[in-house]
């Protein structure tokens, strides 16, 4: 099967090289003109046979938004595009719309996995019609992991990228517990070895997970974590995770709780926390720091 590629940063380079391994031909394009394959998107329409099929792995946003415009005025009907890239999946059901209207297909895809997915391969959540699905197959298939799990065709158009925001929630919510627990192990007078105990649980314990094998390999490169500063960036798939749960009126008190610990990180003297500094003092004339 024949694919074009768009972007091929950190995710999109390594998925190239996970589909060409499986047999695929895949046709990649990127601005960085060293790591292409074509000169633009022209180009790689040209080089796809019909059916063309799509695959867009740019940064969420204006540049996914771009990319998927250009290209509508490109692909001929009966083509499909699939965006891969972290969308807000109230984006996808109008993009589809706009995308028909052209006869083009559309599917969101959800894809988990990082820099780690070229080896281990992908998570795969999809959006759209079953028969698009079916047909692009065999892509999914070269993606995810071997064996029966890794993919799911999680409904229609937005439903992939709904279930990738919901992943990436839990996933915030995970990270900050680990990280809660590192931080109690270091503040502690007993615990001497904080890595030491770290790998006592990466077998037979309940908390195992590939996140907590990748707090060890963070810290056999840094056992106090000194060359990185405590601030967290978040790409906003937690947010809207959180807008879902008020939405929906489900409690998400670890995911939520999870989203205002990276905003606290970036606050390098905390105005909420001098205003609590403030009123200690005020009504118990509790020292503050100058």
């Amino acid at each position: 099967m024949q694919l074009g590629l768009v972007g091929l940063g950190r995710m999109g380079g390594n998925m190239r090289d996970r589909m060409r391994a499986s047999g695929l031909e895949v046709i990649g394009y990127d601005h960085h003109k060293e790591s292409s394959d074509v000169a633009s998107l022209a180009e790689l329409v040209q080089k796809l046979t019909a059916p063309r099929v799509v695959w867009t792995m740019v940064p969420a946003g204006e540049i996914t938004e771009s990319t998927i415009n250009k290209l509508a005025e490109l692909l001929y009907p009966g083509d499909i595009v699939i965006d891969g890239g972290n969308s807000k999946f109230t984006d996808d059901a109008p993009r589809a719309e706009r995308l028909a209207a052209k006869g083009i297909h559309y599917l969101d895809c959800g894809v988990s996995g990082g820099i780690w997915g070229k080896t281990n391969g992908y998570a795969l959540m999809v959006g759209g019609d079953e028969e698009i699905v079916a047909h692009c197959r065999p892509i999914f298939d070269a993606l995810k992991p071997a064996g029966e799990f890794g993919f799911a065709h999680a409904g229609p158009h937005g439903a992939g990228h709904y279930a990738k925001m919901i992943h990436n929630g839990i996933e915030y919510g995970l990270m900050h517990a680990y990280a809660e627990g590192y931080e109690i192990l270091e503040a502690s007078e007993l615990v001497q070895n904080v890595p030491a105990v770290i790998k006592s649980w990466r077998e037979g314990s309940v908390v195992k997970s590939w996140l907590l094998d990748l707090l060890d390999r963070a810290l056999d490169e840094d056992p106090q974590l000194a060359q990185i500063r405590g601030y967290a960036e978040d790409t906003g798939e937690g947010r809207w995770t959180v807008d879902e749960a008020v939405r929906l009126a489900v409690p998400a008190n670890v995911i939520a709780a999870s989203v205002f610990a990276r905003f606290a990180s970036r606050q390098e003297d905390s105005p909420a926390i001098k205003a609590v500094a403030a009123l200690r003092n005020q009504f118990g004339g509790h020292a503050v720091k100058r």
